[in-house]
């Protein structure tokens, strides 16, 4: 619980602030267990459908639940006010993008080695196409919300949700033009995601604003 003597001592704990705070608690909260969902359906239509494309996109949602995670602890009890927590936040969630850069590299080597291309899977579609309708929509009111309180980790959250969004256009899109014979499509976002990780990684370790 934060106390009152916190809350005198905090110059930006207002009542707005602090609603923002538990609002962006319950975004992490309710990303979380998509995240969970999303993870669990995308491992399945993988496995099912023989697409290690869809199976690496499952897995990847493990390493981006990590940075809800850490919004979650950032913005509970005494933590709340704490810009030490804030800090330990910002940096643990910049560490998380650096986790999902070189596992997008390592697995478009792997899929290159091993000749795999992704295939079309009914689940799949619908699983993507679901977190390409709604990441974007957690990952901008996260921004938003993180750039009132000032939490470069929840603006940097935010920014984990938006390209979680563009690797399932990429796995969406991959499905599609690889029955076209454009095989090379999906290797290809992925690799760009992968930088773009990197390099949010980095303004997230700085406390810049994510994806401007």
């Amino acid at each position: 619980m934060v106390s009152d003597q916190q809350v005198h001592a905090h110059p930006a704990a207002s009542a707005t602030w602090l609603k923002d705070a538990a609002t962006a608690r319950a975004l992490s909260l309710i990303t979380l267990v998509w995240l969970g969902l999303e993870s669990t359906l995308g491992l399945a239509a993988g496995f099912s459908a023989h697409s290690v494309a869809l199976i690496g996109w499952g897995l990847s949602a493990l390493v981006e639940a990590l940075a809800s995670l850490i919004v979650v602890w950032r913005f509970t009890g005494a933590r709340t006010l704490s810009s030490h927590a804030e800090e330990k936040a910002q940096r643990a969630v910049a560490v998380s993008f650096w986790l999902l850069a070189p596992y997008l590299v390592v697995h478009v080597l792997h899929d290159l080695d091993a000749g795999h291309r992704a295939a079309p899977t009914a689940l799949g579609i619908a699983v993507t196409a679901i977190s390409l309708a709604s990441m974007p929509l957690l990952g901008m009111a996260k921004r938003r919300i993180g750039a009132r309180l000032g939490s470069a980790a929840t603006r940097g959250e935010g920014a984990q949700n938006l390209i979680c969004a563009a690797m399932a256009g990429g796995v969406l899109a991959g499905l599609w033009l690889n029955t076209l014979g454009w095989w090379w499509v999906d290797p290809a976002v992925a690799l760009a995601l992968a930088g773009v990780a990197v390099r949010e990684g980095a303004r997230a370790w700085r406390g810049h604003g994510c994806c401007h």
